[in-house]
């Protein structure tokens, strides 16, 4: 029984350490969770309006150009994929995952070639694991990204929807991320970057009553649209990236805490067994003294006679 002790005793100790672990990390991700918001929140108006002012000038000329206009034949695609560099986030990275597989299938059913953009570790581990192709990826920033980490990502896209797609280019830009709906939900989407639905934003717009601004271009709409591309794909992927890493940080935030609960009810079972192993022991203790105590009485008794 004592061996046995001892085990549960280690166990509990071993168990606990763990519990310490998992709520220091459950507050870490509480408090950059709200930093995560507020900078989400900060982010949205701009990214809002960008993408007003991009289909205000759209719908007012007759320009055509890659950021509003649709190709006749679609024959490429490019996915910007989110994840972020470390796990313990739960299914985070893997419904992220499963939505760009979706996508892509999706897209290659509508005989469209895909390629493929990566930030985060976790999800280019799981495409190299599966030896997919990827064109380019970036990690190191997801936790906290700032807008020159989204400079850095935009680049490649942009320069691809600028290109023929003989030359490399591609026609469609997608984009995967987590959007961040409350502490306890998120979820995994995918949207269309370009060319830009007007119509979509149009009625989005009509819906909220609002009215798009009258604008007055100068030098010309297609350089006004031209100036506006790289500044609507960055705003856009940045707001995704900061959702993203919000997203993660309450999901790290909800494995940990479970983490935490599944910690403390193992600790109050191993204590228990312990507990009676402790009283099983003492109890063996205390009849192998009355049984001794017993036998020298009887051994003293037959002496005496």
């Amino acid at each position: 029984m004592g061996a046995q002790l001892r085990v549960y005793k280690r166990r509990i100790r071993s168990v606990t350490a763990t519990k310490k672990i998992t709520k220091a990390m459950e507050m870490i991700a509480a408090s950059r969770v709200v930093k995560a918001q507020r900078k989400v929140a900060a982010s949205a108006p701009y990214a809002t309006e960008l993408t007003r002012a991009v289909t205000a000038v759209g719908t007012g000329s007759n320009t055509k150009h890659p950021l509003t206009t649709e190709a006749e034949t679609a024959t490429r695609a490019a996915v910007l994929l989110l994840t972020s560099d470390r796990g313990l986030a739960g299914a985070f990275n893997s419904n992220a995952i499963k939505a760009a597989e979706q996508l892509t299938e999706r897209l290659q059913a509508e005989g469209k070639q895909v390629d493929t953009y990566i930030v985060g570790r976790r999800g280019l581990a799981h495409y190299n694991f599966r030896e997919r192709k990827v064109v380019e990826s970036w990690s190191g920033f997801t936790d906290e990204p700032t807008y020159a980490d989204a400079k850095k990502v935009a680049g490649p896209l942009i320069e691809a929807i600028e290109k023929e797609t003989a030359e490399g280019g591609v026609d469609e830009l997608h984009i995967v991320y987590t959007e961040f709906v409350s502490m306890m939900t998120q979820s995994a989407v995918d949207s269309r970057l370009l060319p830009l639905s007007l119509e979509e934003v149009a009625e989005e717009s009509s819906s909220k009553d609002e009215i798009l601004p009258l604008y007055e271009f100068e030098p010309s709409a297609e350089d006004v649209l031209d100036a506006l591309l790289p500044r609507y794909v960055e705003s856009r992927i940045y707001n995704a990236m900061l959702q993203s890493a919000a997203s993660k940080h309450a999901a790290t935030r909800r494995a940990m805490k479970s983490a935490t609960d599944n910690a403390g009810e193992l600790i109050n079972t191993l204590s228990r067994l312990a507990n009676a192993a402790r009283q099983a022991e003492i109890t063996q203790e205390i009849s192998e003294i009355v049984g001794g105590a017993s036998a020298l009485a009887d051994a003293n008794a037959g002496s005496d006679k």
